[in-house]
C-alpha cells in the first residue's frame, strides 16, 4: 500500500495516510496569545483541515491524545470546546494528560487518528 504524507518537511509530516487511516500529528494553535478555549478551537480547526485533505472528517475519528499544559486550570475549558466540536455519537477513544510543552505559550496539543471514508 502507498503511504501519503501531507505537509511534510525535513522533521515531520503533519498527517500520514496509510491503510485507509489518517494519522494527524500533534497540532497546536497558531495564535498562542489565546486562552485554552481559543487555542483548542484553533487546534481543532487545523485538525479538520488535515482530515479533509486526507479524505475524511471528524465523524470518522478513532482515537485522540490531548496534552494540556495545566490540567487543573484548563481541563474544563478544553472539554467545553472539544465537546461542542466532536461529531454527534462519534466521539473517539481519548486520553488527556498534563505535560511540559515545546514552547511556553502552547496550552494544548492534540493528535488524532481517523478512518478514511
Amino acid at each position: 500500500m502507498e503511504i501519503k504524507r501531507i505537509a511534510t518537511d525535513t522533521r515531520r509530516s503533519r498527517a500520514v495516510v496509510y491503510n485507509h487511516m489518517v494519522f494527524v500529528g500533534g497540532q497546536t494553535a497558531d495564535d498562542r496569545s489565546q486562552d485554552i478555549r481559543g487555542q483548542t478551537a484553533q487546534t481543532l480547526a487545523k485538525i479538520e483541515k488535515f482530515l479533509a485533505e486526507a479524505g475524511t472528517d471528524k465523524s470518522r475519528l478513532l482515537t485522540a491524545q490531548i496534552w494540556i499544559k495545566d490540567l487543573e486550570r484548563d481541563f474544563a475549558g478544553m472539554n467545553e470546546v472539544w465537546d461542542a466540536w466532536t461529531a454527534p455519537n462519534a466521539a473517539p477513544t481519548r486520553a488527556t494528560a498534563q505535560c511540559e510543552m515545546g514552547a511556553k505559550d502552547i496550552l494544548v496539543e492534540i493528535i488524532v487518528t481517523a478512518a478514511i471514508k
